[in-house]
């Protein structure tokens, strides 16, 4: 069934004999096939061809809808219209198909493409603002006094108590508790950080 596609409709059959032709196929004889297919090849190429402008899909296309002439031949209904507005309402259809098909497809992979760009810029903007306030909160750290350095250090990267920030540093608890308040209110003043 795979016949190239003819350049002009040539031989015997005319459009008169396309719905006798039609309930011939309908009945699955191939020689009837292979004239409606010689009559029709190319109103159906030229259709495909206007709504995909692409030769190589063109072809494909067109076969797809003969082999659907062939599988669906006993649908046609002569009462309904003619086999070639019937054939070309099907090739039309088939080939919008294809090019929704298409731009569906572009779309997608635009779209994942964009979510990986948008995806690898906020990754890398992300890592850049972590390690720019990694840096800034250790220069604010730099400008407190050892002891509060100290305390904040161990209960916020190390997660230590109040009572073991004390006894870790060996100093009283309420010492710590002044230098660790003190400490975070210059350090949400170096941050900038308004309360």
């Amino acid at each position: 069934m795979n016949r190239p596609l003819p350049c002009s409709a040539t031989g015997p059959t005319g459009r008169s004999d396309l719905p006798a032709l039609m309930q011939q196929v309908a009945r699955g004889d191939k020689e009837a096939f292979s004239s409606l297919y010689d009559a029709l090849a190319p109103l159906v190429f030229g259709i495909v061809v206007k709504v995909l402008r692409d030769r190589a899909q063109s072809e494909e296309v067109a076969q797809e809808v003969m082999i659907d002439l062939w599988r669906q031949a006993a649908r046609y209904r002569p009462d309904a219209g003619a086999v070639t507005t019937w054939a070309a309402t099907i090739a039309h259809r088939r080939a919008v198909d294809r090019v929704r098909s298409a731009q569906a497809a572009a779309d997608r992979e635009q779209a994942q493409a964009a979510r990986e760009h948008r995806t690898a810029f906020d990754e890398v903007a992300e890592q850049v603002e972590i390690r720019l306030e990694s840096e800034q909160v250790r220069r604010c750290l730099r400008g407190l006094t050892e002891l509060q350095n100290q305390a904040v250090t161990l209960a916020y990267y190390r997660g230590l108590t109040y009572r073991e920030v004390a006894e870790t540093l060996r100093t009283p608890l309420p010492t710590i508790k002044t230098r660790m308040r003190d400490g975070l209110i210059r350090l949400r003043d170096c941050m900038g950080v308004n309360t």
